[in-house]
């Protein structure tokens, strides 16, 4: 369970807000949450001689209350209730809301309930073995004078140079000889790749798409693999053009191997590159899905009706804007950003521009945008659980509204999520259908005229767009008597006694 996300912002106060998680609304007057906290501000007012309020910012309450208020406080305190039917007081500990949301994520059978509680919680290192994951006996054997955990914290090119200047007598080289090779083996296809600057213990999931579909492809290498057709659908996404020409290399010793390579790309160094060139077009819906020329890139670059041909041979150009948008003159900076391969940097963005950031691979260009601006935005300004990476700090927040996150995550779940239901342009359509007259003799409201509606949908395809088979009935469909029943066994399933209840 992590404080920092129990109190996203400690410049609230209590009564603002300040702890607003599963069953713990400390802005609520009159609910049970408001009562142990005010009871808390009070026992602690006595205790220490110290003015302690709820409309105190959290931040600037004593450490003994920030403490007591996330991890519980065993003294017994009065806590006053009010309610319109009764009122009263009694004496009673406090449990602390991080206790309390871990006994109930422990207690709790409901996938629904530990989800939510879940928002709370961020992984951290072990406190016992700090993240190594592994017992001090096993730490304790070292190779070169450093153990496994210390070597897999060097990135793919020092140890690489740590693994070559290996020595060993001769009785331990004839044990060493083939794992050294292996090891030697896969690293430089890493670094072929251009991951050359990647930790080993670097976590899977904070890769980027480029670097994990890279590592696929080094991979592939390793597997020394011939007669097999490879699909890569635009390898060079994320990659830096300084790096290309090691990709492509890395491709080229794919095909060399005796494989077929099949590559979906713009990129105008990987089509000079290529073998033999497929270009459809020229435009997309209706003229699109046509081969407009295909052959060497030189038989590509002559074809006078491919547009792809015209910008490689230089034909056809896109000029550089003379002129540039001066912005409003407020800045966003980003103090002190030291997460993966940043080194403690400082940038300033301008507002009011179009802002490009780039950079070689690993440079650390998703680390300073999306890992800590993006949440620490998100969670200044939309109040979010999120936790930015390490930073000092950003300034210029004040001068923003919102952030809205834009990025390649599928737009919907369902077939009946499409463009113009996103968009809100089936809102607008729908209201159009419900003023015309028949419409409106009919009775029918804009939402009859929904996907999800029963009666305005296709019933056939149940407004998915083709019949689907269904394991199980939709709930619109099951008979009242089970609908009153499946009711009533869910209100059997909570359990009371939880702060806000559980599912």
């Amino acid at each position: 369970m992590d404080p920092e996300l129990v109190v996203p912002d400690k410049r609230l106060s209590l009564s603002e807000g300040a702890i607003s998680v599963s069953g713990w609304n400390s802005s609520s007057a009159g609910t049970i949450a408001h009562m142990y906290l005010s009871a808390l501000c009070r026992h602690f007012e006595k205790q220490l001689g110290v003015p302690v309020s709820m409309d105190t910012p959290f931040g600037e309450l004593p450490q003994e209350v920030q403490q007591a208020i996330l991890y519980g406080c065993p003294d017994k305190m009065e806590v006053v209730y009010e309610k319109e039917f009764a009122g009263g007081r009694f004496l009673s500990d406090f449990e602390g809301i991080v206790n309390n949301l871990e006994r109930r994520y422990r207690e709790s059978t409901s996938d629904w309930s530990k989800g939510e509680i879940e928002g709370y919680m961020s992984r951290t290192p072990c406190p016992a073995c700090h993240g190594r994951r592994l017992k001090p006996e096993s730490l304790a054997v070292t190779v070169g004078g450093l153990n496994i955990a210390e070597l897999s914290d060097l990135s793919v090119k020092e140890a690489l140079r740590f693994l070559r200047g290996l020595e060993f007598s001769p009785s331990q080289a004839i044990i060493a000889q083939q794992i050294l090779h292996e090891l030697d083996a896969r690293l430089t296809f890493l670094l072929n790749v251009g991951l050359g600057y990647l930790t080993l213990s670097r976590a899977a999931g904070s890769l980027s798409g480029g670097e994990s579909q890279r590592i696929r492809l080094a991979t592939q290498i390793g597997s020394g693999l011939v007669g097999v057709l490879y699909i890569l659908d635009e390898p060079s996404i994320g990659l830096h053009q300084r790096d290309n020409g090691r990709l492509l290399k890395t491709l080229k010793s794919l095909r060399d191997m005796g494989n077929t390579l099949i590559v979906v790309e713009h990129d105008e160094e990987t089509m000079l590159s290529a073998d033999h060139i497929v270009d459809i077009g020229p435009r997309a819906g209706l003229h699109g899905g046509q081969v407009v020329a295909q052959g060497t890139p030189q038989e590509i670059m002559a074809a006078e009706d491919s547009l792809t041909g015209g910008y490689l041979s230089g034909r056809l150009s896109i000029p550089v804007p003379e002129v540039r948008r001066p912005g409003n003159g407020k800045f966003l900076t980003v103090r002190g950003a030291r997460a993966h391969n940043l080194k403690n940097i400082t940038v300033d963005i301008p507002l009011g521009e179009f802002v490009c950031v780039t950079g070689v691979s690993g440079s650390g260009k998703s680390s300073l945008i999306n890992e800590i601006l993006k949440k620490s935005l998100l969670k200044t300004l939309n109040r979010a659980r999120t936790k930015p990476l390490d930073h000092d700090g950003i300034d210029g927040a004040e001068a923003l509204d919102k952030i809205i996150d834009i990025d390649q995550s599928p737009i919907g779940r369902t077939p009946r999520s499409n463009p113009a239901t996103y968009t809100g342009l089936f809102d607008l359509i729908r209201d159009l259908y419900a003023a015309t007259p028949d419409a409106k003799v009919r009775g029918y409201k804009p939402n009859r005229f929904s996907f999800n509606v029963k009666g305005g949908r296709c019933e056939a395809c149940r407004g998915d767009g083709v019949p689907r088979r269904r394991h199980h009935q939709d709930r619109d469909e099951l008979p009242l008597g089970r609908v009153r029943a499946l009711r009533g066994l869910r209100r059997q399933a909570v359990q009371p006694g939880d702060a806000g209840g559980a599912v």
